[in-house]
């Protein structure tokens, strides 16, 4: 990454979600000077993704930066959140499988996104099993708390579905 490169990257970073204007002028000079930089296309696989909610276009951005850098460490946490989104289910199920195994990643944050992919697929019981095992991978009481809360409201959709069913057979 050259210096003017990451320059204008961490300009686009920076203005990110705040001043799309800004961040797109920065990221669109970045990628001129390098149209195979991950973090710049992750970045704008983002915006389509998060602000545009242009799934399929975020999709190009995303898989281009895969394919420059596999081991790049932030394009999979926010590609498998853009498929979750776009209910692209069985692939988002295959890019967390492969994200676990990428050496650094943050597994505890991958695990969640696994358990929500379960949780979306409306299996609860198995949505807490990840929750479980990211906190071996947690490091803070913020991220810690935040698990606990998860496996909360999946806990309350459990017994609010079994509810359901119980009406449904009276």
């Amino acid at each position: 990454m050259t210096l003017t490169k990451s320059k204008y990257y961490f300009e686009a970073l920076d203005n990110y979600p705040y001043s799309l204007p800004d961040c797109l002028e920065a990221l669109n000079y970045t990628l001129s000077y390098d149209p195979e930089d991950a973090d710049s296309l992750c970045l704008m696989g983002r915006i389509y993704s998060e602000m545009l909610t242009d799934y399929e276009k975020a999709k190009l951005y995303f898989e281009e930066a895969m394919q420059c850098n596999v081991a790049n460490l932030n394009t999979p946490q926010y590609y498998i959140k853009c498929l979750l989104d776009n209910e692209d289910l069985d692939e988002a199920e295959k890019l967390i499988n492969y994200a676990l195994k990428i050496k650094g990643i943050d597994k505890a944050r991958i695990l969640i996104q696994k358990s929500l992919l379960l949780e979306i697929r409306l299996e609860y019981k198995k949505s807490l099993e990840p929750l479980k095992e990211a906190k071996k991978y947690s490091y803070n009481q913020p991220m810690i708390d935040y698990l606990d809360n998860r496996a909360k409201l999946i806990k309350g959709k459990m017994t609010k579905n079994k509810k359901e069913k119980k009406k449904e057979k009276k």
